[in-house]
């Protein structure tokens, strides 16, 4: 009769310890993969802002052959046959100089007249491109864009073309091949694949080697035999990846599942199973950018949590039971001596037990605290990565600026070096020489932009030194000097005779005022002649930097979101806001602090404090 009253209880034990470890491991998942969107969504922006950027680099470079009498001259049919060696040799120079694939130029009919690889045998010269669609777009809209496999060569790359027109109108066309091999080799570091698709879903770009010109979708015949003619990918097999969605979520992500189509390929993430899938078009171009996060992890955690409230569940029942026994035994303790004992005994051994499962929840307590400890330093390392990331998207930010500032030098060489040829053949040394100490001052001003540039891309070593502080201030205006010119910025700057020292990291120092300086100009960006104010001021031990911009000031609900994650007043696609929140937290980490807040006389003022170094 006692095993067939409790057998109901068990019953609905075992019951609630299923539904509890159920609906753990339901709960824990869907919270993972909340996770792992946000993730996800963070890593198209930086995967997506990288691959802009490689592009970007090499946009202007077909246009600027229309530059070249000599170029025109070729396309218009009256350049002699050394003309045409000349514009071959330049175009060689210009792509070792670039580090491009080829450039090569086209007349109006597609045949190419000059070409960067006229000295190889594969070379493009004299070949019919006119079914190539970036040369039907460039003499259509005057410019073209284009991915596809060479015929030549069977290199993958990016066209960007140009048309070339001189005074009779559009001569010919000109063709830059870059190549984005490097990008992707940065992208199999990663931490989740990610790949690039065309307009036509054939995978272009991939972290993963193997997915790379399979397509996300079927292809019918019709297609296939476009892609033929246009020849877009040289008969490539394009075979599919093999994506099977299983669910849909929130702000287009997927659930999907990819099978494995050959032997398991060796790589730093899984590459088969299921997939968080989360997909961005690229501005500018029909190609999507995809990201994909494996669940593995998500998973683990679900499946630790689940036999966690399983146990819970399991202790809640063993407490119940422990209960009514002995509210059972206190019912019958008028019985016999003998049974009283017994009881007595039970209660011991189940105290014990208790105790021996008290004992096991300390050392998983322990345990779970190592794991927090640990959760915390790989969160430090994190934000390391963070800082370094913003600093890449300051640079960036300043690449369009800095590539003007080489370019007119370059022309100079260009020119320079030119003359100092035909000064040479008149035997005019002089002014040779004259030419020569030119380029080398060009060169040298070069050195100084790419150095500039080059020690603050470096990575931190998170090491304090004394930093003498207008040094730094110096430097980051340096670095934004194409910008404030750009924008006719008038700087006021102020710093007291003895310079002040501080204790800190000088390369994130100035990552935090190009920041500072850098949202001061988005501020004014409406104002024709901008004004900046820069003072440093000491006092009681600490020195202050005032950053004042003459703009519209801040809002009361900027003013209280000042230093939040992803806050942002820019409009969308200009930040991510988390520019104030990392310079906070770096300089917190100086043992200063950062505020900002309205001046009286208009406009917002930033103060930076820090502690000064210790005099020597």
């Amino acid at each position: 009769m006692p095993r067939l009253r409790s057998l109901p209880l068990l019953l609905i034990c075992l019951l609630l310890v299923a539904l509890s470890g159920f609906s753990a491991y339901r709960i824990a998942q869907r919270l993972g993969i909340a996770d792992l969107q946000a993730t996800g969504l963070h890593r198209l922006d930086l995967y997506a802002t990288s691959l802009e950027r490689e592009i970007s680099k090499y946009a202007f470079l077909p246009g600027t052959l229309s530059l070249e009498p000599e170029v025109l001259d070729l396309l218009a049919g009256g350049a002699s046959d050394y003309a045409s060696a000349r514009v071959n040799g330049y175009l060689e120079k210009l792509n070792e100089r670039a580090g491009t694939l080829a450039i090569y130029v086209m007349d109006t009919r597609g045949k190419v007249q000059a070409t960067s690889n006229w000295r190889r045998p594969d070379s493009f010269l004299g070949e019919e491109l006119s079914f190539r669609p970036y040369f039907r777009e460039a003499l259509e809209g005057g410019n073209g864009r284009f991915f596809g496999i060479g015929t030549t060569r069977g290199e993958p790359g990016y066209y960007l073309a140009s048309a070339l027109t001189g005074d009779n109108g559009t001569l010919g066309v000109a063709v830059i091949k870059v190549s984005l091999e490097q990008l992707e080799k940065s992208w199999t570091t990663v931490e989740a694949p990610v790949l690039v698709a065309d307009e036509n879903g054939v995978v272009i770009l991939s972290a993963v080697p193997s997915w790379k010109f399979t397509t996300l979708r079927p292809l019918d015949d019709s297609t296939r035999a476009a892609f033929d003619h246009t020849q877009q990918y040289n008969r490539r097999a394009l075979q599919p990846l093999g994506v099977k969605e299983i669910e849909d979520y929130d702000h287009g992500a997927r659930l999907v599942r990819i099978a494995a189509s050959g032997p398991e390929m060796v790589s730093v993430y899984p590459v088969t199973g299921r997939f968080l899938e989360q997909s961005r078009t690229l501005p500018g171009t029909p190609w999507t950018l995809t990201v994909l996060s494996h669940l593995e992890q998500v998973d683990d955690l679900a499946q630790s949590r689940a036999a966690l409230a399983a146990i819970a569940a399991a202790c809640l029942c063993l407490l119940g039971v422990i209960l009514n026994e002995r509210r059972r035994h206190l019912r019958d303790r008028l019985a016999a001596r003998e049974a009283l004992q017994k009881a007595h005994d039970e209660l011991e051994r189940k105290v014990e037990e208790r105790t021996a499962d008290l004992s096991a929840a300390n050392h998983q307590l322990q345990d779970e605290v190592g794991e927090r400890i640990r959760a915390e330093r790989t969160l430090r390392a994190a934000q390391d990565e963070l800082v370094q990331a913003g600093k890449l998207a300051v640079i960036g930010q300043l690449s369009t600026g800095i590539a003007h500032e080489l370019n007119q030098p370059l022309a100079a060489l260009r020119t320079l070096s030119a003359n100092a040829e035909r000064f040479l053949e008149r035997g005019d040394v002089d002014t040779t020489r004259t030419n020569l100490g030119r380029i080398a001052d060009l060169v040298d001003r070069m050195g100084r932009i790419t150095g500039q540039l080059r020690n603050f891309a470096r990575k931190s070593s998170g090491q304090s030194a004394p930093v003498p502080l207008c040094h730094a201030l110096d430097n980051a205006l340096a670095l934004l000097d194409a910008r404030l010119r750009r924008a006719g910025a008038e700087i006021e700057r102020s710093c007291p005779v003895d310079e002040p020292v501080a204790l800190c990291d000088a390369n994130r120092l100035e990552q935090v005022l190009i920041n500072l300086i850098g949202n001061a100009l988005d501020a004014m960006a409406d104002q024709a002649r901008p004004r900046l104010e820069l003072r440093w001021e000491c006092a009681d031990g600490m020195v202050r930097l005032h950053v004042r911009d003459h703009g519209p000031g801040l809002t009361d609900e900027a003013q209280a979101k000042l230093f939040e994650p992803f806050f942002t007043t820019k409009p969308a696609g200009d930040g991510l806001g988390l520019g104030l929140a990392i310079s906070a937290g770096i300089i917190g980490d100086f043992g200063g602090s950062l505020h900002g807040a309205n001046h009286p006389g208009g406009g917002a003022v930033f103060t930076l404090e820090l502690p000064l170094a210790p005099a020597p």
